[in-house]
């Protein structure tokens, strides 16, 4: 066994969810939480994780809503398959599907998400800039981080095909190219919230958390941000009980 096929069992919301996932390379962390935490559904709702790994915001999405119709979207087949354990595991119940995000219409109906069919998109898209960010030796770690041009946009456009008309998508990316979502949505989406995520109250935000409607008319609202840590560098007590599943993070009203 090499190095990257080890695995481990790691907890997640106060170890309400178990997930299996390699040692080395994309590791799930804050930012699948925090997506999940920021994703309204309900009961019933048809969700779509683009991009799901090992199924970390999708099935913290399902373990906080019961009743949910997943399913997780994961190009890499080994991430695919751990999320298929880690979704059995959990006794959550989802769809796990090896398909390309930037695939086109026909492949995505021909794998069961026709267009205009889901509630809800929830998405963390590969985000770290080519120009300033070098590209991991690790292939799996450099396919999960690195941003091709045109990524955004058609992760984005993806989300709005598979949407119903009003359907949500919720999306967090780097807050440093918060520009880049606002033009990637700026097609078919509306009533835009911003939620930004900063590593303690004295730092710039370095991730923003973005919903958005599909057709949507309100006007943007832009929260008061959150802070990682306190001021003593402690976690925040607020974002820990968020990270333990025990509150979820309301981006206004759709």
């Amino acid at each position: 066994m090499t190095e990257a096929e080890i695995l481990t069992d790691d907890a997640f919301l106060g170890g309400r969810l178990l997930l299996r996932q390699r040692r080395r390379g994309h590791r799930s962390g804050h930012d699948a939480v925090l997506l999940a935490a920021a994703t309204a559904a309900r009961a019933g709702d048809r969700a779509v994780d683009f991009g799901a790994g090992v199924g970390a915001a999708g099935l913290a999405l399902a373990r906080r809503v019961g009743g949910l119709d997943l399913t997780l979207v994961e190009i890499d087949p080994g991430l695919a398959g751990l999320a298929r354990h880690n979704a059995a595991v959990n006794a959550l119940s989802a769809r796990v599907l090896e398909l390309d995000v930037t695939a086109g219409a026909a492949a995505f109906a021909a794998a069961g998400l026709p267009a205009d069919g889901a509630d809800v998109v929830l998405m963390n898209p590969p985000f770290n800039d080519p120009a300033r960010h070098r590209r991991s030796p690790d292939a799996a770690r450099g396919l999960a981080h690195h941003a091709e041009t045109g990524t955004l946009e058609a992760w984005v456009h993806a989300a709005r095909r598979v949407l119903r008309p009003g359907g949500v998508l919720t999306l967090i990316w780097r807050a440093d190219a918060l520009t880049e979502v606002m033009a990637a949505l700026e097609r078919g989406f509306g009533s835009l919230c911003l939620l930004p995520v900063h590593p303690d109250p004295a730092s710039p935000a370095i991730r923003i958390v973005v919903r958005a409607v599909k057709g949507g008319r309100a006007p943007l609202q832009l929260l008061a941000g959150i802070a990682l840590h306190d001021d003593a560098g402690q976690p925040h007590p607020a974002v820990q009980a968020v990270m333990r599943g025990e509150r979820p993070l309301a981006l206004g009203s759709v």
